[in-house]
């Protein structure tokens, strides 16, 4: 009886083994979990799985609070992603200050992620006027220097790799007729500094993301692929303006190894909804 229940057993390990990993095989890309970050907020694992049922193969977090992400300790947060076949790539962690920067970092690597993604200008350097709906930034760029810079000494030290996430603001002549985005890369270490570029936002500058990859080559590591509508919203992946297929043609010139589907509003579509047009949209443009 023991070894007809042991034969089971291994019966039973052996079919879900192959199930995560048949999964896993066939699954590619990413998610940035901002797209369903209401979704997390719910039932975080549920979610994930959602995520990897939708063929994603890979996640960006953007919810990590008081040492854990989505509620989460790091490690826990590790396992349960291995256990449904999604790995942890880059997390946005935007509440990065100088004096915190070292738990974050810490908490970061025990979750399994190799990127720490900046979102957006630090330490109180960002500003969103809400009366026009623009973002930018205040304090000196030499400031934004210094601090991305210490950061990325401390990531790199630890073994992750840091990355700056661009919005609109930075691809456009700022008061001094400077573009952020070209100062941050003339002025930053690629040892220690890098760039996840948002497709949508460089677009919506009216900036060209091939350009800036032949100018700059191998300084975009992580890309949003984020599709833009007639109307200049945010749109599934496929179904918007963009040329993803020019775009992806320059991935090796980019220096691009991982990219996430991202979509901060749906509108009449749930966001659950919205990442498996998406994830069909990839394929049909090409990428793997």
């Amino acid at each position: 009886m023991n070894r007809i229940l042991s034969t089971k057993g291994i019966f039973t390990f052996a079919f879900a083994l192959f199930t995560i990993t048949f999964y896993a095989q066939d699954n590619f890309g990413g998610l940035a979990l901002y797209t369903v970050r209401d979704n997390m907020g719910e039932d975080a694992k549920a979610t994930l799985q959602k995520v990897a049922d939708a063929g994603y193969a890979y996640i960006e977090a953007a919810g990590y609070n008081e040492g854990k992400f989505y509620g989460m300790e790091p490690q826990e947060f590790k396992s349960y992603l291995k256990s449904i076949g999604l790995t942890p790539v880059s997390t946005h962690m935007g509440g990065v200050t100088l004096e915190n920067a070292d738990q974050q970092i810490a908490d970061t690597k025990a979750a399994g992620f190799e990127y720490f993604t900046i979102p957006v200008p630090p330490m109180g350097m960002f500003t969103f006027d809400r009366e026009n709906r623009t973002m930018g930034m205040k304090g000196t760029m030499k400031e934004f220097v210094d601090i991305l810079t210490t950061i990325g000494k401390k990531c790199e030290a630890a073994g992750l790799k840091l990355l700056y996430h661009n919005h609109d603001f930075e691809y456009k002549d700022n008061e001094d007729g400077i573009k952020p985005i070209e100062y941050l890369l003339d002025n930053t270490d690629p040892k220690y500094v890098n760039f996840q570029m948002d497709l949508y936002w460089v677009t919506r500058a009216e900036a060209d993301p091939v350009a800036y990859f032949e100018k700059y080559p191998g300084r975009f590591k992580l890309w949003h692929v984020k599709d833009m509508d007639e109307e200049g919203k945010f749109a599934p992946v496929g179904e918007g303006t963009i040329d993803f297929a020019r775009i992806l043609k320059e991935k090796k010139t980019s220096g691009m190894e991982k990219y996430f589907v991202e979509q901060d509003m749906t509108w009449d579509k749930k966001p659950l909804e919205v990442i498996k047009i998406s994830h069909k949209g990839l394929k049909e443009i090409g990428f793997k």
